[in-house]
């Protein structure tokens, strides 16, 4: 990661862009970085795919020591300092390990809910005692974790909990009484992080051990996918907690909770990337097989544009991921270990828009492969024995795990507003330098796909500055105007990450050398700008009226126009497509 800028403020992407050389990419990784991406794969390959169908059929011996073994191998480590019988390694190297578990179902649920929001609250916000006591079994995966947030009414809404927790008068141990639901791991964990309100009212967290007198479980829930991990409820009736067991501080519960899920929502980014990453790969491998009026099925034209567009958002899913990883780890790599809560939260939070994104984008990628992929695999598709099936029930959970797509959706453009009540962000001046930007014919001077990242970030300046100049402050009641705000935003995100990378490749190694990532980038520009121009002008019909809106439309379709790769899209994308049947899968 070296030469590569640091201290870049979160949700700065939306307002101005960034030189290639100060985004990290997969093509930085280090050689530490290959070595736990191969022992990763190694072991997903050797140790958890021979045993997927006991896994899907809720073996959880079986997970246990999978995961026993990913202990001692040090996959369960990452993220655990090494004073704490961890490998103290890097963001980005989390990212690594997430996706190369991504496409193995109910072990790889377990393993990144173990990994993530199960111990990232202890090494964040335990107290020394309670990080020597747990952690480094944690680590070795002596004991597994689970993350008790959600309760019958309390979803999204996760401050509304119920669970309460009342000091004993001895003043030695936390009562708690409530159920979560949906507790991933419960069946096998050994420690619990609870949400409680004590004395009813303040939102706190606690660790609780499966052993501690009180605590029950319920049924194993029957689910349409991850059918091999473990979901219960966990039941607390008069469950005695020792008061040294409260983790952080009492009534900021909310601090951890909310920023653990932003590393819960990069981890699930990664995971569903490394997943499409797989069902893209037997889609390529299936359409070279299969003939169908005497010739593959991966030579009809119409199956080339499937593969190329599903390589170029797996493109961009890549390239954000791992952008994003670097920004945590410069955000969370230097802390302290006995920073207060307060710094840890802030730091935590810097890139709660990104990580949003990651979620976002990364779901709805594994979605769109695990559907075409299934498609193109016609009635196999449907047939157990191939793996689409599974993938495809697998999928659906992401766009819900870590908060909604929606939830995450509406959180995208509120951290950007909150930064213009705070005067950090001016956005009538933004509002104005958009419009002027869009009217004006490009700068000379930036690439052509330098030019289509710009005009995506001036189309959501636009939009978002129309939106508060109507709305106010009580544009965060406009659900409706939010989530489109926020699909620009994402567009934005994506498109600039993948092309600041192929930028950054074709300046190191000539453009020769990246022909392929510039054809992915370009595919993937001519989509989101299609994308984008819909989304601006629906929020022109919502945000404008009259001639002014009409000058707006106009100024829309032109800005975008100038940017798309007018008769060279159909042939990209069959070249995409021959390079992937060639290396047979995912190839950038």
């Amino acid at each position: 990661m070296e030469g590569i800028r640091t201290r870049i403020k979160g949700s700065q992407f939306l307002l101005k862009g960034m030189e290639s050389q100060d985004i990290f990419t997969p093509e930085d990784f280090s050689g530490e970085h290959r070595m736990i991406e191969k022992t990763a794969r190694q072991f997903i390959e050797k140790e958890v795919e021979p045993f997927r169908d006991p896994i899907e059929k809720q073996d959880f011996k079986k997970i246990i020591s999978l995961l026993k073994k990913a202990g001692d191998l040090g996959l369960l480590a990452h993220s655990i300092p090494e004073s704490y019988g961890g490998l103290g390694l890097d963001k980005i190297s989390k990212g690594i390990v997430g996706e190369a578990i991504g496409h193995s179902s109910g072990y790889g649920v377990a393993h990144s809910n173990h990994t993530c929001i199960a111990t990232l609250p202890i090494t964040y916000f335990g107290t020394p005692e309670q990080k020597e006591k747990y952690l480094p079994k944690m680590a070795s995966g002596e004991y597994i974790g689970a993350y008790c947030l959600t309760e019958p009414n309390a979803g999204s809404d996760a401050l509304a909990a119920k669970t309460t927790a009342v000091l004993n008068e001895e003043g030695t141990h936390y009562i708690l009484n409530g159920t979560k639901i949906y507790i991933t791991n419960a069946a096998f964990s050994d420690t619990f992080i609870v949400y409680a309100k004590v004395d009813g009212e303040r939102f706190t967290a606690f660790i609780v051990e499966k052993s501690f007198p009180g605590l029950s479980l319920g049924p194993e829930e029957n689910k349409m996918g991850i059918k091999g991990s473990s979901t219960r409820s966990v039941i607390f009736e008069d469950c005695r907690v020792p008061a040294e067991n409260l983790l952080g501080e009492v009534g900021k519960g909310h601090v951890i909770a909310l920023n653990v899920l932003n590393l819960g929502r990069f981890n699930l980014g990664s995971a569903c990337m490394g997943a499409a990453k797989h069902g893209l790969k037997k889609a390529v491998h299936f359409v070279q097989e299969r003939k169908q009026f005497k010739q593959r099925i991966a030579d009809f034209a119409a199956s080339k544009e499937k593969i190329a567009k599903l390589a170029a958002r797996l493109y961009a899913a890549e390239s954000l991921q791992y952008r994003t990883a670097h920004l945590l780890e410069d955000a969370l790599g230097s802390l302290d270990e006995h920073a207060d809560l307060k710094t840890v939260g802030t730091a935590m939070s810097e890139y709660a828009t990104e990580c949003a994104i990651c979620k976002v984008y990364g779901s709805e990628t594994l979605d769109v492969t695990a559907d075409e992929a299934l498609q193109l695999h016609g009635g196999a598709g449907f047939i157990q024995e191939y793996g689409m099936e599974q993938l495809y029930r697998d999928s659906r959970i992401n766009r819900i795990f870590e908060g909604t797509n929606e939830i995450n959706r509406l959180l995208i453009p509120t951290h950007f507003f909150r930064k213009a009540m705070k005067g950090e962000v001016d956005l009538e001046s933004a509002l104005r330098e958009a419009a002027s930007y869009l009217e004006k014919e490009n700068d000379d001077e930036k690439d052509d796909m330098q030019k289509s990242v710009e005009t995506l970030r001036h189309l959501y300046l636009l939009s978002a500055g129309l939106a508060y100049k109507r709305f106010g402050e009580k544009l965060m009641h406009e659900q409706e105007i939010l989530m489109m705000l926020a699909d620009l935003a994402i567009l934005t995100y994506a498109a600039e990450s993948a092309i600041l990378r192929t930028m950054k490749e074709a300046k190191q190694n000539g453009e020769e050398h990246a022909s392929l990532k510039i054809a992915l980038s370009q595919t993937l520009l001519d989509e989101s700008l299609w994308e984008a121009e819909k989304l601006t002008r629906k929020l022109i019909l919502e945000l404008a009226e009259g001639e002014k809106a009409q000058q707006l439309h106009l100024l829309v379709v032109q800005s975008c126009n100038r940017c798309h790769s007018y008769g060279q899209g159909i042939k990209r994308n069959r070249m995409i497509a021959e390079k992937l049947y060639d290396a047979n899968g995912y190839i950038c």
